[in-house]
């Protein structure tokens, strides 16, 4: 098992999503303002997969640009070296380029990627990817923002 770099008790601190919607477990790499690597560990017991198959489960395509997108806060989050405030958020501004290339099942362990490309004006633009042993199970450009929300 690799090392946490940061590890889900500051991912709690960090993101505000909770269950069922926390998609990240921990991150393993990471070079502020230039890019993070972490993991999530797709297991039978996301709700998901009660209906999404019920006879071939397979991870919905969304919550794999969920967890993505949850990667590139917390890249943005830790580059900021402060921790946010309960009340700020990052929103999805666009996805681009998005293009499924494998199906994630129960089992697999999906390895997160995010790169900055750009940050100007309070909007970050993303390279993102996610993989499964080496293999490429969907790749986006993503475009989010910071705001505090009352």
């Amino acid at each position: 098992m690799t090392k946490p770099v940061i590890d889900i008790h500051k991912i709690l601190k960090l993101l505000p999503h909770r269950y069922p919607i926390l998609l990240v477990d921990r991150v393993v790499e990471f070079e502020k303002d230039q890019r993070i690597k972490a993991l999530k560990n797709v297991t039978i017991n996301e709700p998901f997969f009660v209906g999404h198959f019920p006879n071939r489960p397979v991870m919905p395509g969304v919550m794999m640009l969920e967890a993505l997108a949850q990667t590139a806060a917390l890249l943005s989050f830790e580059s900021m070296g402060q921790q946010p405030d309960e009340n700020t958020v990052v929103y999805f501004l666009g996805i681009d380029g998005a293009r499924f290339k494998r199906v994630v099942e129960p089992g697999d362990q999906l390895v997160l990627e995010a790169w900055i490309e750009r940050a100007k004006a309070g909007i970050y633009k993303y390279k993102a990817r996610a993989s499964v042993d080496g293999e490429t199970a969907v790749e986006a450009e993503l475009m989010c923002t910071m705001r505090k929300v009352a």
